[in-house]
């Protein structure tokens, strides 16, 4: 008989830092190894976690992991003092190698980050974190999913949800349409991307004074057929993207899936607690 530890869809894993690699100015990259992984099950697109890390001075997070199942952990770490409970954030995993144990995770770094950009930045082989991710691919923490009788896509995404986009351009079926626009601080972030989708890429660079996404987006001539939207970054700028593809383009707000990773002046943890609805 399978336990619940083995048939829930997420779990805890402990891994640890194996190499970093800068990307560009705003993009790094880490990756991770753990005996583990060998239970890791990514879905791939933009597969979310939650990614436990230590404070300053902590040799590995505080996630109390012997207070039981899944939702007890998480029940004692919410209970535990905040300047010594782990610090948690939202993230994507970019690729999964389960060939090679490892697994990736791109971070938007700025020079006045939070927590973990900071944590990005100094972090050194070794360094120790806890993630609560998936142990089934098919799992409700990949939210890109194009409904049957999609005809072309439409993805506009930031510098937190490029990681997301690359991997959901590698995931598209040959030849769709796909038009994208990613909007990133500075012409050093633009990335090679790899797609067997029909795409054409659109970067935005605000060192270059480029449009709003609405702007962007609504000046464009987006292809015939039935789409579906993918738009994820700054919850401003997706929620007036999303009432733009609803109310001026007409798309059906069922086929427009909208996620705000992060919300201009607020820490994720003040996004955790504001609703943030449309």
């Amino acid at each position: 008989m399978s336990t619940q530890a083995e048939t829930a869809p997420f779990r805890f894993f402990d891994l640890t830092v194996d190499r970093t690699r800068r990307l560009g100015p705003s993009l790094v990259r880490v990756t991770f190894t753990g005996e583990e992984l060998k239970d890791f099950a990514a879905g791939g697109r933009d597969q979310s976690l939650s990614l436990f890390l230590p404070h300053p001075g902590q040799r590995a997070p505080v996630v109390p992991r012997e207070a039981g199942d899944m939702y007890a952990v998480l029940g004692a770490w919410r209970a535990l003092p905040h300047e010594e409970r782990a610090v948690m954030r939202s993230y994507t995993l970019r690729e999964q190698r389960a060939e090679d144990g490892e697994v990736d995770i791109d971070f938007a770094v700025h020079e006045d980050g939070g927590p973990a950009c900071r944590w990005a930045l100094a972090t050194r082989a070794g360094d120790r974190v806890t993630v609560l991710g998936p142990a089934v691919a098919d799992n409700t923490a990949v939210r890109c999913r194009p409904p049957e009788g999609t005809e072309w896509v439409l993805i506009w995404g930031d510098e937190t949800a490029l990681p997301a986009v690359a991997a959901i351009l590698e995931w598209l079926p040959a030849g769709l349409p796909a038009r994208v626009w990613l909007e990133v601080p500075h012409a050093g972030d633009r990335l090679e991307l790899t797609t067997a989708a029909d795409a054409e890429v659109t970067w935005l660079v605000r060192d270059e004074g480029s449009p709003s996404a609405v702007e962007a987006v609504s000046a464009a001539e987006l292809p015939e057929g039935v789409p579906y939207a993918w738009i994820a970054g700054e919850s401003g700028s997706v929620k007036a993207l999303r009432r733009h593809l609803v109310n001026e383009r007409g798309i059906d707000r069922r086929r427009v899936t909208f996620v705000g990773y992060w919300k201009r002046g607020l820490s994720e943890d003040g996004l955790r607690e504001t609703p943030d609805t449309d």
